[in-house]
């Protein structure tokens, strides 16, 4: 089963990416061949969408880290709690 869900979110990561390259291939075609804008303002959009890219890379970066932590610590605590309750059910035993 494990296997699988990775073989499935390797496809949808493979589809993704392949649009965002589409995406940039047809943006940078667009900044190219537009006769009417200067070079200087085509590069001023160019460091602003790799900039907005950026940003958006370490928002979603940031995010899954946060994600995981809180999943740690929410494991942590389930373990700990787990073992609280194995040495009470334990003592009351004796």
């Amino acid at each position: 089963m494990n296997n699988f869900n990775r073989n499935d979110n390797t496809l949808i990561m493979f589809i993704n990416g392949l649009g965002v390259a589409i995406a940039y291939g047809m943006l940078g075609l667009s900044l190219w061949l537009s006769e009417d804008v200067p070079l200087a303002t085509k590069g001023y959009w160019g460091i602003g969408i790799l900039m907005l890219t950026l940003a958006l890379v370490n928002f979603v970066k940031y995010r899954f880290d946060d994600r995981l932590s809180e999943d740690r610590l929410s494991r942590l605590e389930e373990a700990r709690n787990e073992r609280l309750l194995a040495e009470y059910v334990g003592s009351d035993d004796d």
